[in-house]
């Protein structure tokens, strides 16, 4: 997972800062990389589970150095079609990695070449096809900015997922007729709109229950709608974690990417000091602390200051509104490292309700001010029994698009009528998060924004490329019962 000691970090990035002022061409001319879309054996809890991958020149993944092009030739090696979508990127429409919009999967034994400049920061990809993104047909792709070559720091990325031993078909089949978790309570969202999108002072915390307890509108949410057999840190759990070699008083750049098919985590650094610098790989201004949540598609960079003296410090993802966690430990040389239980003491809170972490972020590189030349408002809906989701009440192939023309600025507003939360992503687009609950913000960046229940969020974006863009729920088993749409952009 590309873990470097912060010396030899230095030392790598001394040879590479050089190649990083090559003329672009020079990078053209480099050999694709290779990446491959295979199966893999993981041992989870003692037994043996036969899982999806993405395998790149290091492993699981790419990297990629500032300057250079993504240059890649994907090669499926499964017995299935596939297709890769590279998750926060912008390549061209035909390159996004969506079935038939406009390229159909890639079939067993076929191989597809992809080129484009890609964003820096911290990203990740992913088969579009919810069933093997179940499957976990993900992995990390980080691209390097020149600044991450000189910084005093080291690397390490946190990859999470949740993963059951049952087939996704069995999972769905599960989740749909209502005995795939423990909920707070069956909310239904037709019903919960008596609550009205603007009272959001009936939103009130009540005592943690058995899954975070919390009611709004004198309703409980559905938090985690499926339990799933063991929660992943780089395809491993707490059982035998991860251990990364640290230096004493060391910093560490911690990117955290959320590839969980429906687990909402949060991130809690424990006694070692973080800031928050990056949400979907764009920097935000600073925020001290050491929790912060991330939502299914939602990525994180975090600095961390190691103490002077020597020692192990977990650090772990915690599954809202429960008790299971998973992570990795950062150790100095020689350290003892303690067993860490993958069960709580108590429940983790439900993450974001009153979007207390968002209105934190501000960009540090926010879009410029313009007049808007169109809004729109998204409905989302849905319940668990009938287990249907929808955007603006119907389904994918149902849908009505959402349209807008190329250069205009663009501004969605999100109203969440259910009682689930909704990771929305965008593709080929970035955005910022403008308006939550009704009051402007100039806030984060983003890829993929976290909609919790009962809630507005606004975003703005300037729209790109004439073509059909998904927009969607970034939880599988939602995105699958259909709550998809297109963002269609013409000229």
């Amino acid at each position: 997972m590309n873990n470097l000691t912060r010396r030899g970090f230095l030392a790598a990035g001394a040879a590479v800062l050089a190649a990083a002022h090559l003329p672009r061409a020079a990078y053209a001319e480099a050999a694709p990389l290779a990446l491959t879309a295979t199966r893999r054996t993981l041992d989870i809890g003692g037994r043996a589970a036969t899982v999806f991958g993405l395998a790149g020149p290091g492993g699981q993944g790419l990297t990629l150095d500032p300057g250079q092009r993504f240059r890649v030739d994907l090669k499926n090696d499964l017995d299935v079609p596939t297709i890769i979508h590279w998750h926060g990127q912008i390549p061209p429409n035909a390159q996004d990695g969506v079935p038939d919009m406009p390229l159909p999967l890639i079939a067993p034994g076929e191989t597809r070449s992809f080129d484009f400049a890609p964003l820096p920061g911290t990203f990740w990809m992913h088969s579009h096809v919810p069933l093997q993104e179940m499957q976990l047909l993900a992995a990390p792709l980080i691209v390097r900015a020149p600044e991450d070559l000189t910084a005093d720091r080291q690397e390490v990325v946190l990859f999470l997922h949740d993963f059951s031993f049952k087939t996704p078909e069995e999972v769905l089949v599960e989740i749909g007729a209502g005995g795939g978790g423990s909920h707070g309570g069956h909310g239904d969202g037709m019903q919960a709109m008596g609550s009205g999108m603007m009272g959001m002072g009936a939103m009130q915390r009540m005592d943690h229950g058995s899954m975070g307890g919390m009611a709004i509108g004198g309703m409980a949410m559905d938090l985690n709608d499926y339990d799933w057999d063991a929660y992943l840190a780089n395809d491993r759990t707490l059982a035998d974690p991860e251990v990364v070699a640290v230096e004493r008083g060391g910093r560490v750049r911690l990117r955290v990417i959320n590839a969980a098919a429906a687990t909402v985590f949060w991130i809690d650094t424990g006694a070692a000091r973080a800031r928050l610098i990056a949400v979907d790989g764009h920097p935000v201004q600073p925020v001290a602390g050491n929790r912060f949540g991330l939502a299914m598609g939602q990525r994180l960079d975090l600095d961390i200051d190691l103490p002077a003296e020597g020692g192990a410090w977990p650090i772990l993802a915690l599954r809202e509104g429960a008790r299971e966690r998973t992570g990795l430990i950062l150790a100095t040389p020689g350290a003892a490292v303690r067993r860490v239980e993958s069960l709580a003491d108590t429940d983790t809170p439900a993450f974001d309700t009153d979007l207390a972490q968002e209105s934190r972020l501000m960009a540090a590189d926010p879009l410029t001010e313009r007049p808007v030349d169109r809004s729109q408002i998204l409905m989302l809906d849905g319940q668990m029994q009938p287990y249907v989701w929808t955007i603006n009440g119907a389904t994918w192939g149902e849908h009505r698009r959402v349209t807008a023309k190329s250069g205009e600025r663009v501004v969605l507003s999100f109203h969440n009528m259910s009682m689930m939360g909704h990771p929305m992503h965008l593709h080929g687009h970035v955005f910022q998060v403008v308006g939550l609950n009704g009051r402007r913000v100039a806030g984060a960046r983003r890829d993929t924004v976290y909609v919790p229940p009962m809630s507005m969020v606004d975003i703005a974006l300037d729209a790109g490329e004439a073509a059909r863009w998904m927009l969607h729920c970034h939880h599988m088993p939602h995105l699958a019962s259909g709550m998809m749409t297109e963002f269609a952009v013409s000229t």
